[in-house]
């Protein structure tokens, strides 16, 4: 039987050099941010928010035009911890 993730960790690479780590709770959440924010303003230079949910109080906005590359990895909760 396959395992159900808990949560996907979503690592955006920016032009920059940066890598910023964002979580969703479903890949079908990932997907609707994915496809009806940033994929429609893909070349754009207007910032566009970023969802941050498991941060109260936060919030990230990014250029899109600026976002190189996107990682999506699924996350399981176990008893064991690993860093």
């Amino acid at each position: 039987m396959p395992r159900t993730p808990d949560e996907y960790a979503v690592h955006l690479f920016l032009s920059s050099g940066h890598r910023e780590e964002v979580r969703f709770t479903t890949i079908q959440e990932f997907q609707k941010w994915y496809s009806g924010e940033l994929v429609p303003k893909s070349n754009s230079n207007d910032f566009i928010n970023v969802p941050i949910k498991n941060i109260q109080g936060e919030y990230m906005v990014v250029r899109p035009s600026s976002i190189t590359a996107i990682r999506v990895e699924p996350v399981f909760a176990g008893s064991v911890e690993r860093f």
